[in-house]
């Protein structure tokens, strides 16, 4: 069945308008790209033809090229044929002149096609952009010549490099438009521009062939120098940003025609990259996170959440009520004295601050937000709040004790939501008598920055809520993951064998600085130490404590944490942890960790293993990896997590795992399951239960089976 059409009209006045239609962002499948191709055949073959206006159905022009498809592309295509054979011999060297009218989005190769026309009409609130380095590739319909041409190198890098689009309004005074018109008149504009480059009144530009926005060749190599220099320092391990860069110096260099077809081979080979496939399973798994099998497909509808509540005004409680403002919420912020509820306030008051300071908040919106917060010391304005979060400190008998209040104050729909981290929830819903009204909202610190949000289901939590929650997290621009109840859930709970085997490696010999140093090369933003050290070590104290309790038998308990502690040294909080702080919190490596070091090796009996003291540095990662990879698949056996790609979002966008490695799961499979069985079974061998995999991962490892694949459970097959 085909997926996506062009259909072309020609009006009156001899501009045929041909519109792209592919719901939901008109993207450019195989489909629309061969219908694409036989209207501009039919348009400028005929004499009652005199231009042609390219537009986008539905108030959208084009998406770009639909990824889906990628896997689809013709085996033996040609390279270029999309952009030298039809873009720009066909279309851009026709004899009758293209306008884009653009509306909503021109992303991707929507923006390429676009510039291949020979003007651009756009609405003031159009976003055009290039964003393919996001899918570890490159522009390839034309977008790393015609960009530089148009808007300049600099601002044509940024673009590229950053992903960043430019609203239309923006994109007129770069040049990257010829004209801002409303989207009621975008059509007619285009049309009329396009006849008046037929009669000569406006110019007939070929973009591929400009050159006046472009520096002279020796700022050329300094400007794409400098870009190759920061590429290596912001991304390390990957490869598609220098690649971008050597194919629009090759345009520059060596002409637009030669750019293109450097274009299209590097194109070719990044698709195949692994860089390119984990980064577009990235993509596809973050758009099913919100598919939930036995909720979302069962028409329920979301109620409105006018009116929500926070209690706690600490570090979460204000980061979670500043993004609820932020995105038009009315919040009561409650605490239990004047002096803590002034300090949540004050956060929640620096929090928008922040934003107005990068100019993300004018300061005219900054007082519209913050007068849609209140802070109360009682549960009166609680009585018609439809949903209330508590975000206090991890105290079960605390939060018990709130949950008990709130359904004597709130009305009977009002959900009950909990930020705990790692607490079980039957346990905080214990006294209250509407289970089916409580629910998980775990928000990663701070809580207004970090994208992710884990909504904890429990065996009674009602199909209806999750579904509010769902459209909660849509409305605050949250990805949501949906997760069954234990200690820690599935991010924390997954996560947390990732300090314990840092700990374990230290015990036995290893440096600290150089374990941060290695995890920070493979790509996560620090080290799992200088983590500790930001989290604080009262707080992984206290949570560590709840996994010793529920899985004391893969638990390996290093006491260096504690020893640090007593010694008044908390983390970063305190300037010193495992490292030490200048006033500017700049993190340095303190000689004096090496006292701590050896008491804690003394109390665990450890000796310097010379096997561990020969490891690589992909040991040190695999040695710090797998067991978080062996946590998941036991959440995965337990049924915590729906799908494994859940836990490829979730270790990204909550934990700082790599995109460009496409998850934690999704980067254990491209290693292979029996790889990975294997060496963990040859660890625990050697080191205990803590290594021992999982009878999940057994079975995949036996089976040659992906890990995030259906086969059957463990306990049947082995």
């Amino acid at each position: 069945m085909a997926r996506g059409t062009t259909a072309m009209e020609v009006r009156a006045d001899g501009v045929a308008v041909i519109t792209i239609s592919n719901p939901p962002v008109n993207a450019l499948s195989l489909d629309v790209i061969a219908s694409l191709q036989r209207n501009y055949a039919e348009a400028l073959g005929r004499n009652d033809v005199k231009a042609i206006v390219l537009t986008g159905a539905n108030g959208r022009f084009c998406g770009g090229f639909d990824i889906a498809a990628f896997g689809n592309k013709p085996k033996n295509e040609k390279p270029g044929s999309m952009s030298i054979d039809f873009l720009t011999d066909i279309v851009e060297d026709a004899h009758k002149p293209s306008v884009a009218a653009i509306d909503g989005i021109a992303l991707g190769g929507g923006l390429e096609v676009a510039m291949v026309c020979h003007a651009r009409i756009s609405t003031p609130s159009a976003q055009l952009g290039l964003p393919e380095l996001q899918l570890g590739i490159i522009p390839g319909m034309g977008g790393t010549q015609r960009l530089p041409r148009l808007v300049g190198l600099l601002k044509a890098l940024d673009m590229m490099l950053m992903s960043k689009a430019i609203k239309g309004r923006e994109a007129h005074k770069l040049g990257l438009v010829d004209a801002i018109t409303s989207a009621n008149e975008l059509v007619n504009t285009a049309c009329s521009w396009a006849l008046g480059i037929v009669e000569n009144k406006k110019p007939w530009f070929k973009s591929l062939h400009r050159s006046d926005r472009l520096p002279d060749l020796a700022e050329v190599k300094d400007v794409l120098n400098f870009a190759r220099v920061q590429a290596k320092k912001k991304s390390p391990n990957v490869q598609h940003p220098i690649v971008c860069i050597d194919v629009i110096e090759e345009g520059i260099v060596s002409g637009p025609r030669a750019g293109l077809m450097k274009e299209a081979l590097s194109g070719k080979m990044l698709e195949q990259s692994q860089t390119s496939k984990s980064l577009r399973h990235f993509f596809f798994a973050q758009r099913a996170t919100s598919k939930i099998p036995s909720i979302t497909n069962m028409g329920l509808t979301p109620r409105k959440i006018k009116k929500t509540a926070i209690v706690g005004g600490g570090l979460m409680g204000s980061g979670i009520a500043t993004v609820l403002i932020l995105n038009n919420f009315k919040v009561v912020l409650k605490e239990v004295n004047e002096q803590l509820l002034s300090a949540g306030i004050n956060r929640i008051k620096a929090n928008l601050q922040s934003f107005v300071r990068k100019g993300q908040l004018s300061k005219e919106d900054y007082e519209k937000k913050f007068s849609l917060l209140c802070g109360v010391l009682d549960y009166e304005q609680f009585k018609d709040t439809d949903l209330v979060i508590e975000a206090v400190i991890e105290d079960i008998f605390l939060k018990q004790q709130i949950f008990s209040d709130l359904e004597k104050h709130c009305h009977h729909n009002c959900i009950f939501a909990t930020n705990t981290s790692t607490i079980d929830l039957n346990l905080i819903g214990q006294k209250t008598v509407s289970q089916d009204r409580v629910v998980g909202a775990h928000f990663f610190s701070p809580a207004h920055v970090m994208p992710l949000l884990e909504i904890v289901r429990t065996q009674q939590t009602s199909s209806q809520v999750i579904v509010d929650l769902l459209d909660v997290a849509k409305k605050i621009r949250k990805t949501p993951i949906v997760v069954g109840n234990c200690t820690g859930f599935a991010v924390n709970r997954v996560f947390f064998p990732y300090a314990q085997a840092a700990c374990f490696l230290v015990d036995y010999g290893l440096d600290v600085y150089h374990i941060d140093h290695v995890i920070t090369q493979f790509g996560m933003p620090m080290g799992p130490f200088r983590l500790a050290d930001l989290v604080g070590f009262g707080v992984a104290i206290a949570t560590r404590k709840q996994y010793y309790q529920s899985y004391p038998e893969r638990c390996y308990k290093s006491m260096i944490l504690q020893i640090l502690l007593e010694d008044n040294r908390t983390g970063e909080s305190s300037c010193k942890g495992f490292y030490i702080y200048d006033d500017k919190r700049k993190a340095s490596q303190d000689p004096d960790l090496r006292k701590y070091i050896e008491k804690s090796r003394n109390i665990a009996g450890a000796m310097q293993d010379p096997k561990l003291m020969k490891l690589t540095d992909n040991d040190i990662v695999e040695m710090i990896f797998f067991p978080v990879v062996n946590e998941a698949c036991r959440v995965l056996d337990e049924q915590i997590a729906l799908k494994a790609s859940d836990l490829d979002v979730a270790s990204i966008m909550g934990m700082g795992f790599p995109s460009y490695r496409g998850g934690v799961m999704f980067w254990a499979d491209s290693l292979g399951a029996k790889y990975v069985y294997n060496r963990l079974e040859a660890w625990s061998k050697d080191y205990g239960e803590f290594f021992k995999p999982c009878e999940y991962l057994a079975a995949r490892a036996h089976q040659g089976a992906s890990l995030a694949a259906k086969v059957d459970s463990a306990k049947s097959r082995l």
